[in-house]
């Protein structure tokens, strides 16, 4: 065997490898909508991490708990004095002069002390409102979860059903060649006999050429479609997707006639605002009982051990000490820090209070631009699909007349033209259909 087929054999080999290694690695998925907004629930990157800050909510409100909570510590503590400590005691105790003082070492050389201290806070105003705002901090992380959901959710659906959309553009095209190769046909035999020229052939095949290529860039469009909304959903590219809907015209026109009547609370951001300013309220409050007083309960119970020699285990006392306490802390000065931060808690429920205010007349613009916006396409729609079916009856009126040598090679053109813009037209429609009716029930909190 020469050295070429013997290369050309190990090349095979190769690939023939790679392709079953990526069969192996790559997964296939035929997706519903439903399936496909499912996926990306639990793979999407942004919805992920806002699921995350859920976690990271609970575990916050553990630790506010934790603050309500008995807190209990051990103690264990052992000193060596190298050198006893020293202590004056008065000097006329032992009969010396007045005033002046003798250095006497009191204590032992080792030391051990253990014990366990309790604390048990019994009101700190600041504490009591971050445990009545537990539920509403998660609360607001699980309505920014839905919020992050819905506005992947819009894209999920607007490019799904452009990718189900366009097998009709697909369809299209094929349809068009059928009617040009037909023709092409039809023109050679009628050249052949003398009825057409050379000329009118290869204006049928620059036609036929010229929509292989929009058909080329159509199946590219889609493929590159498909790799978008695998990134979307979280899918790796490797992984083969089917989309398994199917869509009409009547099932686009659904809910054109539908009472869209809303209330704002329908739109999870609309409520996801609301749980701000719930929260900015809770902060108000909790900067207005910071200037209470604050009450804890302590406790402690301690063996102290004295030894001349470390022998802390054998004979010997241990000296107990026990106490319970009551702690009061009273805020009488500093130096305005509660003020500012009470005043500045107030600027930002402002703050959300307007930008609640701002979001009711964007919803408002949103619901009428979307409702006009889905009739309007609806009505396009209707009309382009007419102008294609006539422009489709004319392109064959045009081609029988051609083949009875009553009509033009340029007529055919003329024809054709129309019919690929009315296609054209009609699949722009069909498309910007889609589109307004995915912002419509997103608008009306329906989606």
């Amino acid at each position: 065997m020469n050295k070429p087929i013997k290369s050309m054999l190990w090349f095979c080999f190769l690939l023939i490898a790679s392709i079953q290694t990526f069969a192996q690695n790559s997964s296939s998925h035929a997706f519903s909508i439903k399936e496909c907004v499912d996926y990306a629930h639990k793979n999407n990157v942004q919805v992920r991490n806002a699921l995350l800050n859920v976690q990271v909510q609970n575990q916050t409100n553990r630790d506010i708990t934790a603050a309500a909570l008995p807190t209990v510590t051990g103690t264990i503590s052992g000193n060596d004095y190298l050198t006893i400590p020293t202590s004056l005691l008065p000097g006329e105790i032992f009969g010396q002069p007045a005033g002046t003082y003798i250095p006497v070492q009191f204590g032992t050389k080792y030391n051990a002390n253990a014990g366990i201290n309790l604390q048990q806070l019994l009101f700190d105003g600041q504490v009591f409102i971050g445990l009545k705002a537990r539920s509403t901090s998660i609360e607001f992380q699980n309505k920014n979860v839905e919020v992050t959901e819905e506005a992947i959710k819009a894209n999920i659906y607007k490019i799904y059903y452009q990718l189900v959309a366009s097998k009709t553009q697909i369809g299209i095209y094929d349809a068009n060649l059928d009617r040009l190769n037909k023709l092409l046909h039809d023109t050679k035999v009628l050249y052949q006999n003398g009825f057409a020229e050379k000329l009118d052939i290869d204006k049928i095949s620059v036609q036929v050429s010229n929509i292989e290529t929009e058909k080329l860039k159509a199946l590219n469009s889609i493929s590159v479609g498909y790799l978008g909304l695998k990134t979307l959903i979280g899918m790796p590219v490797k992984d083969t997707l089917v989309l398994t809907d199917q869509l009409t015209e009547d099932k686009i026109k659904q809910g054109i006639n539908q009472d869209s009547a809303f209330t704002y609370d329908s739109r999870k951001d609309y409520q996801y605002l609301n749980l701000a300013k719930k929260l900015n309220e809770f902060n108000i409050r909790r900067y207005q009982l910071s200037y209470l007083p604050t009450i804890a309960l302590t406790g402690a119970y301690t063996k102290n051990a004295q030894r001349n020699q470390f022998n802390f285990f054998g004979k010997g006392d241990w000296f107990t000490t026990s106490f319970i306490g009551l702690n009061v802390s009273i805020p009488i000065f500093d130096g305005f820090s509660k003020d500012a931060k009470l005043k500045k808690s107030r600027i930002e429920l402002k703050q959300t209070e307007n930008q609640i205010e701002n979001l009711r007349n964007s919803i408002d613009n949103e619901v009428e631009t979307a409702r006009m916006n889905f009739s309007a396409s609806i009505t396009t729609l209707e009309y382009q699909k007419k102008n294609m079916e006539l422009a489709e009856n004319v392109f064959k009126q045009t081609t029988k007349k051609f083949e009875l040598g009553t009509g033009s090679n340029t007529e055919i053109t003329a024809a054709q033209t129309d019919l690929r813009t009315a296609q054209a037209n009609y699949i722009n429609a069909l498309y910007g259909a889609i589109v307004a009716k995915v912002d419509f029930y997103k608008a009306v909190g329906k989606l």
